[in-house]
Formats: structure tokens, sequence, C-alpha cells
């Protein structure tokens, strides 16, 4: 246990920010998830795409991991998308 007053506000702090992180990662997560089970769903994965920029707005992930996630995501829909057509043709 910290014995200074300034590392006590610290843990504190840090135990305020890693709640908030842990919410907002599990949300994009579960977006990212919702997305994959949807059949690359547009709605989804737009609302997948807006989850990973916020994340990456807000600094819980890298800008980097974000566009990675970003573009992998993108790669499998649009993939998803030509099949989806192949079949319908």
């Amino acid at each position: 246990m910290p014995i200074k007053r300034a590392s006590v506000k610290d843990v504190r702090k840090t135990k305020t920010r890693t709640a908030y992180n842990t919410e907002h990662t599990a949300k994009t997560k579960l977006a990212l998830d919702m997305a994959r089970k949807s059949d690359y769903a547009p709605e989804k994965v737009v609302d997948a795409v807006k989850q990973l920029d916020k994340l990456a707005q807000k600094g819980i992930v890298h800008k980097n991991t974000a566009a990675r996630k970003k573009s992998r995501l993108m790669k499998k829909a649009n993939a998803a998308k030509v099949a989806t057509k192949a079949t319908a043709s």
C-alpha cells in the first residue's frame, strides 16, 4: 500500500482509468464480434469501425492498432460481399 499522498491518489486514478479502458475495450470487442457473427452486415461493420475510431481518438489503443483492425475487418467484409454476389448470380 502506498504511503505518500500522491501515490495514494495515483492508485485511485489508475483504478478509475483501468475500469474506463476495460469497459470501452469490451464494447469494441463486442462490436467486432457482432460484425463477424452477422456475416459482416454493413451496419454492424460501420458500428465496429466507429468503436475502433473512438478508442484510437481517446488513446485507449494506438491509432495504428485501430487502423490495422479496421483494415482487416473491411478486407473480410468486402470478401463476404463479393462471395454473396457470386452466390446470388
